[in-house]
C-alpha cells in the first residue's frame, strides 16, 4: 500500500483536499503519514474519541496542550494534530474514513484478542510503518504520555481497539437477521414457571374465534362483549382461583395472579373487568368478610352469576381512603347500617362494573355508632335487581367513554338512606351485635385501618404483573417489526434493518432487559404474598406497592417507546399500540396513585430501622446505614471511582454496589434532613412535606434495587448455563442502563468519575451490539401467542 513519499506537499493541505472528497483516498494519506510516523501514534486515539462524538472544547485544549509539550513531534506534526483538534472545524465523516483505513492498513499483524492501550497501538504500528528508525517510539516515557492522554478521553481501550479492527459490514448485509443461539423453548419454560400449563390452558381460550379484538365498536357493545369474554372464564372456574375449594376453588393465590397477567396479554378491558369481579369484590368479600360471608355469596360471584363492584374511592379524596366521606351508621332499631352518601364530592367514583353490570358492591364508610366513629369499614350493599335496574335510594351516573378500557363500564354511586342488615358489615377484624356494641382484636384505629387495607394488597401484586404482560406485548411487536423493516442505507446497497441501527437497539434492547428484570422481582413479589396472602407482612405491603408503581411506570414508557420505534405503522390501530397505551395509563393511578405508593415505600425504608432513627445522632445513623448496605468505605478511593474496564462494570458486585450506595445514601441523607427537623419542633406532616421529593427519589433507588436483587437471586437459581450466562448479560445491560440514566446523581456523589461515566454510555452499547443477534428469540420467549399479538406488523406483514 505504501508509495513513494511526495516532497514538498504541505500535509494539512492535502488532507483538507481529501476530506473535501465524496471517497478520500486512504492511499494518499498513507503516504504522507509514512514520512511522518509521529502521527500514527495518536491516530487511534483521535479516531476513536472524535468518532465517538464525545469531545468536549475543553478535552480538546487539554490534549493539544499534552501533545505540543511533546519533543518528539515535528513542527509539522504538531500544526496537523493542531489541526486535527480544533472544535470548530472537526473531521469530516470522509477523513474519518480514511483515517480507519490507514489504521487497518497498518494493523494486519495485530491481534485484538490481544489487552492493549491505544497509546501501545498507535506505537505499533508507528513502528511498522516507520521508513527510518525513531528512538522515542521505544522509550516507555512515549507510550506513558500517550496513555495519560488517552485517559483523559475515558475510553475503554482494549475494547476499542477490538471495534476498529472489526470490520462493520452487518449495517449492510442482505440476508434476513441472524441467527440466534439463544434456546428460545427452554428460556420461555423458565419464565413461564411452575404455571405453564395454566397460561397455556388460557391461551388456548383467549385465542377461539370468539375473543378475537374488535376495533371500530360502540362502547354498550364492547362493554357486552367483555362482558360474555369474563363470562367464560367463569365457566371455566378461573375466577375462583383463590378462593377456597368448599366455594369452587383451589386456595391458589398464585395461580389466579398468573391467570391475570395471562390475560392481560389479550385485551386489557377484560383483565380489569375479570379483575374488578374476582379480584376486588371477590377478594374483598374472602379477606375481609368471614364463614357466613363466605358461604352466601363466593360461589355466586366466582361464577359471575353475582357481578358486583369495589367501591372505595370517592370524587373528592382518590387514594385518600382514610378520610372518605360516606357514612355507614348503625341503627339500633332496625338492627341495621344505614349507607349515605352526604353531598357530591364522596359519591364513589371510577366503579368498574358499576354503570351496567354490577349488582351489588363492597362499599368502603365510616362506621358510626352513636356519637363515636370507629373509621373506615367494608360493607356489602346490594345496587341492582336482577333485571338491570338501580335498587331504590341507588343513584348510578355513567362515565361514558375513557381514555382507554371502554369495554368496563365505570360509573359513580351515591347512597340515599340505604338500609342494609348488620351481617352485611365484611367483620374479619372488627364486630357489631345485636346490642351496637363494638368489637375489635386490633385496639389501635390506625393498626386496624392499615391491616384490612393490608389484606387487599393482591390489587397492586396483580397490577404489578399485568403492567409487565402489556410492556411485553409492545417490545415483542416492536422488536420483530424491527428485525424485519429496512429503512436508509448507503448508496447501491441494500437498506438497513431498523435492529441494526445503534440508536433503535438503544431504544429498545435495554427495555427488554427491564422486562427480563421485572419478570424476576415480580415472580419474587407473588411468591412472597402468596406465601400469607391473608395476612401480608408490611415487607410484602411496601414491595407491592413499589414494584405496582414501577412496573405500571415502566410500561407506560416502554409502549410509548415501542410506538415511535414502529414509525407510522405503529400508528395504525390493528397493530395494537393505541389501545395498549390507552389501556394502560390509568395503571399508574388506580389501585394507589404511584406517587403516594412511592411515598408509602420510602416510609417503608425510615421503619426498618425506626428504632435507630429516634434520638440518633448523625454518627450512628450513617454507621448503621453503612452497615446494611455491606459497603466498605475503600469503595469510594480514587482507583475504584475511576476504573473503567468492561470485566469491572459487568462484575455483579459493582452493580449491586451502586444500587445500594444509591439507595443508603439517600436514605442516610433524608433521615438526617427529617431528624433536623423534628428535632427543631416542627410536625412530622409538615416534615415530610419538606421532604417529599428527596423521599420520592430515595423510594425510586429503593425499588431498582429490589429488582436488580430480585434479578441476580433468580439467576443463580438457573442451572441451564447457557440461558444463566444470558441472562447475566441482561443483568448488566439492566443495570448499567439505569446508572447512566442517574449518572449525574452518581457523579454528583463522588461514586464514579468523567471517565467512568463515559465507560458504562460505551459498556450500554456494546452490550446492547451484544444482545442484538438474540433480541427477537428473547421476546419470542415471552411466549405470546401470534393470535394474541394480533398485530401485522409482528407477523411480518404490513400495517
Amino acid at each position: 500500500m505504501n508509495s513513494a513519499p511526495l516532497a514538498g506537499i504541505d500535509i494539512d493541505i492535502v488532507i483538507q483536499e481529501a476530506a473535501l472528497k465524496i471517497d478520500p483516498t486512504a492511499d494518499l494519506l498513507d503516504v504522507i503519514i509514512s514520512e511522518t510516523p509521529g502521527l500514527l501514534t495518536v491516530l487511534p486515539i483521535l479516531y476513536v474519541a472524535w468518532a465517538d462524538g464525545e469531545l468536549s472544547p475543553e478535552e480538546l485544549h487539554s490534549i493539544r496542550q499534552k501533545l505540543q509539550e511533546k519533543e518528539w513531534f515535528s513542527s509539522k506534526e504538531k500544526a496537523s494534530i493542531a489541526r486535527w483538534l480544533d472544535p470548530d472545524r472537526p473531521p469530516s465523516p470522509q477523513l474519518l474514513n480514511a483515517w480507519l483505513k490507514v489504521i487497518r492498513a497498518h494493523s494486519d499483524e495485530i491481534d485484538p484478542a490481544v489487552r492493549r492501550s491505544l497509546a501501545s497501538w498507535g506505537i505499533e504500528i508507528a513502528q511498522a510503518s516507520a521508513h527510518t528508525e525513531a528512538e522515542h517510539l521505544a522509550d516507555p516515557k512515549t507510550q506513558t504520555a500517550l496513555e495519560e492522554i488517552e485517559s483523559i478521553l475515558g475510553i475503554l481501550s482494549n475494547e476499542a481497539v477490538r471495534e476498529i479492527l472489526t470490520d462493520a459490514t452487518a449495517l449492510h448485509r442482505d440476508e434476513p437477521f441472524g441467527e440466534s443461539s439463544l434456546d428460545v423453548v427452554a428460556m420461555n419454560r423458565l419464565l413461564e414457571g411452575e404455571h405453564h400449563e395454566l397460561m397455556h390452558d388460557l391461551f388456548a381460550i383467549l385465542s377461539r374465534p370468539e375473543f378475537q379484538y374488535p376495533y371500530d365498536i360502540k362502547n354498550d357493545d364492547y362493554r357486552e362483549k367483555v362482558l360474555s369474554w369474563c363470562q367464560i372464564l367463569a365457566e371455566k372456574d378461573y375466577g375462583k382461583l383463590s378462593f377456597p375449594e368448599a366455594y369452587g376453588g383451589k386456595e391458589d393465590t398464585a395461580a389466579f395472579v398468573t391467570a391475570f397477567q395471562t390475560i392481560a396479554y389479550h385485551d386489557l378491558s377484560l383483565v380489569v373487568k375479570f379483575g374488578v369481579q374476582f379480584g376486588l369484590f371477590g377478594g374483598s368479600v374472602y379477606n375481609l368478610g368471614s364463614e357466613h360471608h363466605h358461604e352466601k355469596y363466593l360461589a355466586d360471584i366466582g361464577s359471575m352469576a353475582l357481578p358486583g363492584c369495589f367501591a372505595m374511592t370517592e370524587i373528592g379524596h382518590g387514594s385518600n381512603v382514610r378520610d372518605i366521606e360516606t357514612t355507614a351508621t348503625y341503627d339500633a332499631d332496625s338492627d341495621s347500617f344505614i349507607i349515605h352518601t352526604p353531598h357530591e364530592n364522596a359519591r364513589k367514583a371510577y366503579i368498574g362494573n358499576a354503570a351496567a353490570h354490577g349488582e351489588m358492591a363492597t362499599v368502603f364508610a365510616q362506621l358510626e355508632i352513636g356519637e363515636n366513629n370507629y373509621g373506615v369499614h367494608a360493607f356489602v350493599v346490594p345496587t341492582r335487581d336482577k333485571k338491570g335496574m338501580p335498587l331504590p335510594g341507588i343513584q348510578i351516573e355513567d362515565h361514558g367513554h375513557k381514555l382507554g378500557l371502554n369495554g368496563v363500564d365505570n360509573g359513580m354511586i351515591s347512597f340515599d338512606q340505604i338500609k342494609i342488615p348488620r351481617e352485611n358489615l365484611l367483620d374479619r377484624f372488627a364486630q357489631v351485635n345485636e346490642d351496637g356494641i363494638y368489637h375489635s382484636e386490633i385496639n389501635s384505629a390506625s393498626k386496624r385501618f392499615f391491616t384490612m387495607l393490608g389484606t387487599l394488597v393482591g390489587g397492586r401484586v396483580s397490577i404489578a404483573a399485568a403492567a409487565l404482560s402489556a410492556a411485553k406485548s409492545a417490545l415483542t411487536i416492536a422488536v420483530r417489526y424491527a428485525g424485519q423493516r429496512r429503512q436508509f442505507g448507503p448508496a447501491g446497497a441494500p437498506e438497513t434493518l431498523l435492529l441494526d441501527y445503534p440508536s433503535h437497539q438503544r431504544r429498545l434492547l435495554p427495555q427488554i432487559a427491564s422486562a427480563y428484570a421485572l419478570d424476576f422481582a415480580v415472580k419474587k413479589l407473588v411468591a412472597d404474598y402468596t406465601a400469607n396472602a391473608a395476612a401480608p407482612s408490611r415487607e410484602v405491603e411496601t414491595l407491592a406497592a413499589a414494584l405496582k408503581a414501577y412496573s405500571s411506570w415502566h410500561a407506560r414508557d416502554v409502549i410509548q417507546e415501542c410506538r415511535e420505534c414502529c414509525g407510522g405503522a405503529g400508528y395504525m390501530a390493528n397493530n395494537r399500540f393505541a389501545n395498549l397505551k390507552a389501556d394502560t395509563e390509568i395503571f399508574t393511578t388506580f389501585e394507589g396513585d404511584n406517587m403516594v405508593l412511592m411515598q408509602l415505600v420510602a416510609k417503608g425504608r425510615l421503619t426498618e430501622y425506626k428504632h435507630q432513627f429516634h434520638n440518633m445522632k448523625l454518627f450512628g445513623l450513617l454507621k448503621y446505614v453503612i452497615s446494611q448496605s455491606g459497603k466498605k468505605l475503600a469503595e469510594m478511593n480514587a482507583l475504584v471511582t475511576r476504573m473503567t474496564d468492561p470485566e469491572h462494570l459487568r462484575d455483579v458486585d459493582f452493580q449491586m454496589g451502586a444500587f445500594e450506595f444509591r439507595e443508603h445514601h439517600l436514605l442516610v441523607t433524608v433521615a438526617r434532613r427529617l431528624k433536623k427537623r423534628l428535632d427543631d419542633g416542627m410536625d412530622s406532616y409538615q416534615a415530610f412535606m419538606e421532604c417529599q421529593n428527596h423521599l420520592i427519589n430515595m423510594a425510586h433507588a429503593s425499588v431498582e434495587r429490589e429488582i436488580l436483587e430480585a434479578f441476580i437471586a433468580g439467576i443463580a437459581s438457573v442451572e441451564d448455563e447457557d440461558l444463566k450466562r444470558m441472562l447475566k448479560t441482561l443483568r448488566s445491560l439492566f443495570a448499567l442502563y439505569r446508572i447512566e440514566r442517574d449518572k449525574g446523581w452518581f457523579m454528583e456523589n463522588g461514586y464514579i468519575e468523567e471517565g467512568k461515566s463515559k465507560a458504562i454510555r460505551k459498556e450500554v452499547a456494546r452490550l446492547c451490539r451484544e444482545i442484538q443477534p438474540d433480541a427477537i428469540n428473547l421476546v419470542n420467549a415471552f411466549g405470546i401467542p401470534d393470535s394474541l399479538l394480533a398485530a401485522p406488523i409482528a407477523m411480518g406483514t404490513d400495517a
